[in-house]
């Protein structure tokens, strides 16, 4: 759940929105992880006021950064954990590819290039 926050009516109607998905979890006989949750502000100024939302009854932890799938966000608009992230994978991919070319087996070569080939396309 998102919203862009300009004042302190669109923090009330976020948090009105997160009571409206506790009830709709309780009507539905849902559980919500609150452990798995977090709040993370995007901004590029030096907005230090704590953010207070809550969902079950419970204070929602602030994270500075947060992965979504394979990208990690963070709260600076920084995009350095992708990008070491990135390289990382690279690194490891390309040792991979070195390790099997050089024992020479026919195929290794060519199929773990494929795969790097796939997986970032």
């Amino acid at each position: 759940m998102y919203k862009k926050i300009t004042n302190k009516n669109d923090i009330d109607i976020l948090q009105k929105n997160m009571d409206t998905l506790r009830e709709w979890a309780v009507e539905n006989g849902m559980k919500i992880n609150t452990g798995k949750s977090k709040t993370t502000r995007f901004a590029r100024s030096g907005d230090k006021n704590p953010l207070a939302y809550s969902l079950v009854d419970q204070k929602i932890l602030e994270a500075s950064s947060y992965k979504y799938l394979v990208v990690t966000f963070r709260s600076d608009l920084s995009w350095v954990d992708q990008v070491n992230y990135i390289v990382q994978k690279s690194l490891e991919d390309t040792s991979l590819c070195n390790e099997c070319s050089q024992r020479r087996k026919y195929g290794y070569k060519k199929f773990i290039l494929h795969v790097i080939e796939t997986s970032y396309s």
